[in-house]
């Protein structure tokens, strides 16, 4: 089966899955969303979304974070991996955001990758979410699913996202973002991935199909 062929039964498979995909990240506001996604390096969804469920009912602004303190947000997210430094780069975050942004998430990559603790793909996934920009965001997770099809055949999720800017439509991306990540967690799994109710089963060429039932 040729590479367009694959993209096309993933495009219609997710779309049908997933109509709506949105982040399952929790959060009220765009500011939260960016801490949200900070906080979820190294860590679940459903981690952070348990800590943050609470917590985001407090901290709406820039403004509540910075009058709580280093000590109080660790407090608030020790449950989540690498607190300790997550929470020192929220604090200055939420300072520069205060002191540069007027209380605000810039919307350009220079300028969020300027922020404490905000790397390239977190400012993928935050303008993906509320810009509906072209980033996939290929994580481990996504780099595993389009090898495992073998829409692309790469050695890392850097290589992997190049290539997949190339190949699936600009105005596809943000959408296949969030309908990927939805697709790893859900079906594609890293193990015991659910092979054999996966509907696309036939188009997908992984040699170690897990067909447990």
């Amino acid at each position: 089966m040729k590479r367009q062929e694959k993209i096309d039964i993933l495009w219609k498979t997710v779309n049908q899955l997933f109509p709506d995909a949105e982040t399952e990240l929790y959060h009220n506001n765009e500011f939260q969303l960016l801490i949200a996604i900070l906080m979820s390096a190294q860590a679940t969804d459903k981690q952070v979304n348990i800590i943050n469920r609470n917590f985001f009912e407090h901290l709406k602004t820039p403004q509540d974070w910075v009058e709580m303190w280093v000590e109080e947000i660790t407090d608030f997210i020790n449950s989540v991996s690498f607190f300790n430094n997550k929470a020192k780069n929220i604090f200055k975050t939420c300072e520069l955001l205060i002191e540069h942004h007027n209380s605000l998430p810039p919307k350009t990559i220079p300028e969020l990758t300027a922020l404490p603790w905000v790397w390239i793909k977190t400012a993928k996934v935050f303008l993906s979410v509320t810009e509906n920009a072209p980033f996939l965001w290929v994580d481990t997770h996504v780099h595993r699913v389009l090898n495992r099809i073998w829409i692309v055949k790469t050695k890392s999720p850097l290589e992997t996202d190049k290539k997949a800017t190339k190949i699936f439509k600009q105005e596809d991306i943000a959408y296949m973002h969030n309908a990927l990540v939805l697709f790893w967690r859900y079906h594609c799994t890293a193990r015991s991935p659910k092979c054999s109710t996966c509907p696309i089963f036939k188009a997908c060429s992984y040699k170690d199909k897990n067909l447990d039932t």
